[in-house]
């Protein structure tokens, strides 16, 4: 007996991929709340905004950075630009350690934790 494809399980009322049970687990909760549901769906388009602006924040510093890495070591500076640049590598450096710090330490996010909550609202309900 053979195990059929994909594309031949897609209509066969089982849930077989993960974007089946999604699909389904968002389809119980428009129907039996919407209004949980439109929460839930506010609250996962905010974490997407906030992690494509941060995301972006951080690519703006890290290219800054090396912006001024590059002027730093290969552009032809007067001495009174290159104390400054200096200064700002300086100050630059904390700014890069802090979005390191954002993307690889653990943090207790309040998104992480309303998302928690409301999915144990759903649940026991």
């Amino acid at each position: 007996m053979a195990i059929p494809s994909k594309k031949g399980r897609l209509g066969d009322g089982k849930i077989n991929t993960t974007n089946e049970m999604v699909h389904e687990s968002e389809e119980k909760l428009w129907e039996g709340d919407p209004m949980k549901a439109l929460i839930y769906e506010g609250t996962e388009r905010r974490k997407k905004l906030n992690f494509w602006s941060r995301f972006i924040i951080t690519m703006f510093i890290v290219t800054t950075f090396l912006v001024l890495v590059w002027l730093l070591f290969f552009a032809a500076l007067p001495e009174e630009s290159r104390d400054l640049l200096n200064i700002l590598m300086g100050a630059y450096v904390a700014v890069l350690g802090k979005a390191t710090d954002y993307w690889f330490k653990e943090k207790d996010d309040p998104e992480h934790k309303e998302m928690e909550q409301l999915e144990k609202q759903v649940i026991s309900e």
